[in-house]
């Protein structure tokens, strides 16, 4: 049973009320019952009486293993950080007039990153009078969206930031689910076809 100090909730003696709203370590409510009660209650399971809701007219306490209840809410929170923490920003230039070779290059490492579920931002650079001709970023971009279009989505539109064009694209996790889910079928159709020929094969041999 647990007696900690310095914590989110009041424990055991250290909830300091005449009475409080008791609920049991399976969730059932026993009622409004005198805080010795409650905490006798808790000591007889071996358990800890935990301030849930003090801010509730009589205390809200349930009978719970505490330092059970801390470990599950630290991992929870460690989950909740490290989920945020996974999304990272990853950028990929372009020129203006990119190669079809360097654009199939670049193209795969951004659907890498979208599918890893990082976000990516897109620089198109003008060099030179290049920056006369904003339509062939525009161009550009169009044909990005439409590259991506099957597992992310337009975070921020392009815009103009100096000699370069700007654009932010996003993940989109049901158009990945969708296309991940389109993949297996069609490996798993590629893999029984393979299976049918080897037999055939074999039928042959015999």
């Amino acid at each position: 049973m647990s007696q900690k100090q310095n914590t989110s909730e009041r424990v055991n003696d250290q909830i300091r009320v005449p009475q409080v709203r008791l609920v049991d370590e399976d969730g059932t409510l026993i009622g409004v019952i005198p805080i010795n009660q409650a905490r006798i209650m808790a000591r007889e399971k071996g358990l800890d009486l935990v301030e849930v809701q003090p801010n509730a007219r009589p205390p809200v306490c349930r009978i719970m293993d505490y330092g059970k209840f801390k470990y599950d809410k630290t991992k929870k929170a460690r989950a909740g950080r490290k989920k945020q923490q996974t999304q990272a920003l990853k950028e990929m230039r372009f020129s203006a007039k990119i190669s079809e070779h360097d654009y199939g290059y670049k193209m795969k490492h951004i659907r890498e990153f979208l599918l890893n579920k990082d976000k990516v931002k897109v620089a198109i650079r003008f060099r030179g009078r290049e920056i006369t001709h904003l339509e062939m970023g525009d161009e550009l971009m169009a044909k990005l969206m439409r590259d991506v279009d099957d597992i992310a989505r337009v975070e921020q539109s392009s815009k103009l930031e100096g000699k370069q064009m700007i654009m932010m694209l996003a993940p989109d996790p049901k158009k990945i689910a969708t296309y991940l889910a389109k993949q297996k079928k069609k490996e798993k159709e590629q893999n029984e076809k393979k299976q049918d020929k080897n037999e055939k094969s074999g039928g042959e041999e015999v």
